[in-house]
């Protein structure tokens, strides 16, 4: 099969999205196998942390909610929510590059040079004139030997995500995303129309079942009893567990 040279440069770009979001996951995984697994990572709304997919989801926050780690994405247009991290940026870019080193070794000594300093030396106010390094414990959460799979309880009807981001529904393919492509998602019955879309703990949308459309969670005003429990919003533009009290909506467990 010919492809056009539109079609040619749209799989390029393809093929180095899918290369960029894989090198980044191995820094990912090389982190959490030294320093174990966080609750949650906070980030911009850009690639490869996140998408115009649905719930703004990308394949890396996809495998950071597998391990069970929350994605958290700050608003658009404010830096601000991500203040200590944008500060420490400005730190970093006056010590490090102003001006930067001749070449990239010399560039990288100064760069470690500075690491153990702010880590080891530098007190901070933030810590009470403490070093980061002299508080600093690594989390107990250990990179697991194998990627965990979400298990969904009986409550919920199962669903596997097909290679074009498609679920099957009574004989019918519904779009959902391909970012979920090769997932399995559940749905929450919520009345004998509505079904709440969840992946691991994550509610993503609502499935109209009558239509057979999927709406996001910020575009969709579901029944009151769709929420009955569920505690108070998320600041955060990403998606939040939001299940009801005591109750467990999907569990993790290995492959």
């Amino acid at each position: 099969m010919l492809l056009s040279a539109v079609g040619s440069r749209w799989l390029r770009c393809q093929a180095v999205e899918k290369t960029n979001t894989e090198r980044v996951q191995a820094i990912f995984e090389a982190a959490f196998r030294e320093y174990g697994l966080p609750q949650a990572i906070r980030t911009d709304n850009g690639a490869p942390f996140a998408s115009r997919a649905l719930a703004g989801l990308s394949r890396l926050a996809v495998w950071w909610m597998k391990l069970g780690i929350q994605p958290e994405r700050i608003q658009a247009g404010h830096p601000e929510q991500n203040g200590r991290h944008e500060r420490m940026h400005r730190t970093l870019q006056q010590e490090t590059a102003q001006p930067a080193a001749a070449n990239r070794r010399e560039q990288q000594r100064v760069m470690d040079r500075f690491r153990e300093e702010y880590n080891q030396v530098r007190p901070h106010e933030a810590l009470k004139m403490r070093t980061p390094a002299s508080l600093y414990q690594p989390s107990r959460r250990e990179f697991p030997a194998r990627i965990p799979e979400p298990e969904y309880p009986e409550t919920m009807l199962v669903r596997s995500v097909r290679h074009q981001g498609e679920i099957r529904w009574k004989k019918q393919e519904v779009f959902l995303s391909e970012v979920l492509w090769g997932e399995r998602v559940g749905l929450l019955p919520l009345d004998d129309r509505w079904f709440r879309i969840y992946f691991v703990q994550v509610p993503l949308a609502l499935f109209d079942s009558r239509h057979l459309r999927v709406v996001p969670l910020n575009k969709a005003k579901e029944p009151d009893s769709a929420w009955a429990g569920e505690g108070e919003a998320s600041p955060s533009p990403a998606p939040l567990p939001l299940s009801p009290e005591g109750e467990k909506v999907s569990g993790m467990c290995p492959v």
